[in-house]
């Protein structure tokens, strides 16, 4: 399916938001918005993601 992940298209087979976080920021503590809503930890494993979703996922910085 192809959906926009941080502002660009992307084609990816991963059907939860869980799956998606797995394949392209497996090592990293991130947030996550679906469609602009925030979507906790706890749930990422039950949203599925559908054709032409907006995911944005980031990372906490540190810094000064």
């Amino acid at each position: 399916m192809l959906i926009t992940l941080n502002g660009q298209a992307v084609q990816t087979a991963a059907i939860t938001l869980a799956d998606l976080v797995a394949e392209h920021a497996p090592d990293q503590v991130v947030a996550t918005a679906r469609n602009g809503r925030f979507v906790p930890v706890a749930v990422r494993a039950q949203t599925m993601l559908a054709d032409a979703d907006t995911i944005e996922m980031l990372a906490p910085m540190q810094g000064g």
